[in-house]
């Protein structure tokens, strides 16, 4: 049982390290008690759907926008200063946030407004924080450490919607999110705490070559393209981007949840938390039982198989709903609960599972000069990709079905995932013990 659980070792042998993980697990709570709050929000001064799903794109263009040229920061100033001075910037954010609430200005296009402030900092400090990490520990211990970052994530993102719906209702949206801004001081903390932490230079950065003093380089879009045709040379890491965009944009089921549980399954919105919870809980499972998996040497071979793992269960839950049918039943199908439940429950710990080992192979193989750039492309297609699934799976959904939906979009990830494989080898037989990019 030992070698299964979760490795510890990351919080032990770096204080620094785990005093972040600490800090940002404990604001990453306080961060989704705001996502859910700002939502409930908007939905009471608006009555539309459409206003609460106009926050999703709020907060997706300015991340996309930023996220590149956030990594480029990383890459030339001292990540804890970059981290630090976001951080701020995000704490004074979520406190204007809870301001307009104790103020009760009603104002939904503020709400916006400071909802892409939030993002746009976000997409600067997530690079920052990320590629700070190898810097406090041994590349071997990356997959434990991802674990456990994966674990306190899971853990917000299953307590956190929670927690946010119940201080809404209890008190008010002030309550909420003055609870947050006071989590997010842990953050703050930890990130104050953090050694410098100067970007590394390449040996051909200076005018000199090796040894010489590196020239200082002005951050703008030639910075941000250097990284991206790095990616381009880089058939590895750039794969770790191309089979997760295949799970995220092919096969994210999470826009056929309601439907499932108003049309399908019945229980209507009680039913949607329980497999939006299913799907937390597995990654958490995953995690906590990783013991195991963080001293796999193939990690290519983890990420293919876990996204097979994939893709087979979000068909398996369209396929629960293709055989129930949307029937309206005024009644729980319980049985056909538990079954798209455990689909989920599978998917989440995939799902999982992969993005350690992504997040590993990328930490591990990046040089530290590109780390923040790559971390930056990195933060795009996980904020991007789901985003794009949902608009996928949603137009599938309108064509021929959620259940269809979600089977053809599982299918379609196996077909491209193992296509990119046959294409790309060199991922496959990804060696952890010699990292090459």
């Amino acid at each position: 049982m030992p070698r299964l659980i979760a490795d510890l070792t990351p919080l032990r042998v770096s204080p620094a390290f785990r005093r972040l993980w600490w800090g940002l697990g404990v604001s990453n709570i306080g961060t989704q008690v705001t996502v859910v709050a700002v939502g409930l929000q908007v939905y009471a001064l608006t009555g539309s759907t459409l206003a609460v799903g106009t926050l999703g794109i709020a907060a997706l263009v300015p991340l996309v926008a930023l996220g590149l040229y956030g990594g480029a920061l990383v890459d030339h100033y001292d990540r804890r200063r970059v981290s630090l001075l976001a951080s701020s910037v995000l704490w004074l954010v979520t406190a204007a946030i809870a301001a307009q609430a104790w103020l009760d200005v009603g104002s939904v296009n503020l709400l916006y407004g400071l909802v892409a402030l939030q993002s746009a900092a976000f997409a600067i400090n997530n690079p920052a924080r990320t590629s700070i990490v190898p810097r406090l520990l041994e590349p071997q211990l990356m997959p434990a450490a991802n674990a456990l970052q994966t674990l306190s994530m899971n853990v917000a993102l299953t307590g956190g919607p929670l927690i946010g719906a119940t201080l809404v209702g209890w008190g008010g949206y002030g309550i909420a999110y003055t609870l947050d801004a006071l989590l997010f001081t842990a953050a703050l903390w930890a990130v104050w705490r953090l050694p410098a932490v100067p970007p590394e230079q390449a040996l051909d950065d200076g005018a000199g070559g090796a040894g010489a003093p590196p020239r200082r380089r002005v951050v703008g879009l030639g910075s941000v393209l250097d990284g991206l045709r790095y990616l381009a040379t880089r058939p590895n890491v750039r794969t770790t981007f191309v089979v997760d965009l295949a799970a995220m944009v092919l096969a994210f089921p999470r826009v056929l949840w309601p439907a499932a549980g108003a049309l399908y399954l019945g229980g209507g919105a009680t039913t949607t938390g329980v497999l939006a919870a299913g799907f937390a809980v597995g990654g958490i499972l995953a995690s906590v039982f990783s013991g195991a998996l963080v001293r796999v040497r193939w990690q290519g071979r983890v990420i293919v198989w876990a996204i097979t793992s994939w893709g087979v269960c979000v068909a398996l839950f369209g396929a629960v709903l293709v055989v129930v049918g949307p029937g309206s039943p005024d009644g729980v199908l319980w049985g056909a609960v538990v079954l798209a439940g455990v689909a989920l429950l599978l998917a989440g710990g995939s799902d999982a599972i992969s993005s350690v080992f992504r997040q590993s192979i990328l930490q591990t193989a990046t040089p530290d000069h590109m780390r923040g750039r790559l971390q930056g492309v990195f933060i795009v297609v996980v904020a991007g990709g789901p985003r794009l699934g949902e608009m996928v799976l949603g137009t599938e959904a309108t064509w021929f079905g959620e259940g269809w939906a979600a089977v053809v979009g599982g299918l379609a990830c196996l077909v491209v995932l193992w296509l990119v494989v046959r294409l790309q080898p060199r991922f496959w037989r990804y060696d952890a013990h010699h990292p090459e990019p």
